[in-house]
């Protein structure tokens, strides 16, 4: 979705993920939690990303960290090429793709948000530490405003949320009562249609 929004300062320490396709753009404030989530997106979806991550460390107590990918197919591209080199070279130490190294000491669950279909995060899911729960926008074209999209597809901040608290309930780190409170609180119809197919 085109859309004009600050350009934000370039954190230290990130051109390398910036060119090979994720970097981690804003650190949880929240230390000492047991209640963690790596929150994915890019381009204006981050900015959702972001709002997302004040909510959940506000209202729910949850740490959460903000990653920028710059390039799905670039982490996918890196991925295989690593899978491949493994398979002709058993006899070698495996390597870790890019995405592997930089997730395997992330605490928590992870959750990707795209104004793209849910198939693109997903195409990375599989070299993730653990399951990716994914937003996307699947489902035919809508003429409306971005506000309007975004909860249609179930892809703004507080769609986000709540895959992050389900996320946390599925693996049993809070009761699915909180989720069912978070639907209330953030005003989410359950009964509203599937966007993919309406």
């Amino acid at each position: 979705m085109n859309e004009n929004y600050a350009m934000p300062h370039m954190p230290d320490g990130v051109k390398e993920g910036i060119v090979k396709g994720i970097y981690k753009y804003k650190t949880s404030k929240k230390k000492n939690t047991k209640l963690n989530v790596q929150l994915f997106g890019s381009g204006t979806i981050l900015n959702e990303v972001l709002k997302a991550q004040e909510i959940l460390e506000e209202d729910y107590k949850v740490a959460a960290d903000v990653w920028s990918v710059t390039s799905y197919k670039e982490l996918r591209r890196d991925a295989l090429d690593v899978e491949r080199r493994n398979l002709l070279n058993p006899g070698s130490k495996p390597k870790e793709s890019y995405i592997q190294k930089i997730l395997k000491n992330e605490k928590g669950v992870f959750v990707a948000s795209s104004d793209y279909v849910k198939a693109l995060p997903d195409s990375i899911a599989k070299w993730f530490p653990r399951k990716l729960y994914s937003l996307g926008t699947d489902g035919f074209g809508r003429s409306e405003g971005r506000k309007e999209l975004r909860d249609f597809f179930e892809v703004d901040a507080k769609h986000i949320v709540l895959a992050a608290l389900y996320a946390l309930a599925n693996e049993g780190s809070i009761k699915m009562t909180t989720v069912e409170k978070a639907i209330k609180d953030l005003q989410i119809n359950p009964s509203k249609p599937n966007p993919m197919t309406s």
